[in-house]
């Protein structure tokens, strides 16, 4: 979901300042009372309106995944729990089965059997 525009947050804001309470105002602009509170705290702590803003997240396989399309290339048929028994002894990561998985998928690396 997207956050409220800073031009939203302004006017919902601008409603509370002129003295409306906080169920009127939410019920006005048909967002959450609880919603409301948090942006009259966000302005009282941080002096601005905007949404905040997460910063972007790093896949926890991300610091392996040269060592994962190597090893993938030398052995495509490799399975699951030896990459992950491999991964243990060389580099000391100890890391869920799906965690390789969702890395091999977003490397588009398939392990596939030998004919």
């Amino acid at each position: 979901m997207k956050p409220y525009t800073a031009e939203f947050r302004g006017e919902v804001l601008a409603a509370c300042d002129a003295g409306e309470g906080t169920q009127d105002v939410a019920v006005r602009f048909n967002v959450s009372q609880s919603w409301v509170r948090r942006i009259k705290q966000q302005r009282r702590e941080t002096g601005q309106i905007a949404p905040k803003t997460a910063a972007p997240r790093q896949p926890k396989w991300q610091a392996w995944a040269e060592w994962l399309v190597a090893k993938l290339v030398a052995r495509p048929d490799s399975y699951l729990r030896e990459l992950q028994a491999e991964l243990k002894q060389e580099r000391g990561e100890e890391v869920s089965l799906m965690t390789i998985c969702a890395a091999c998928r977003a490397l588009e690396q398939s392990r596939k059997k030998r004919r």
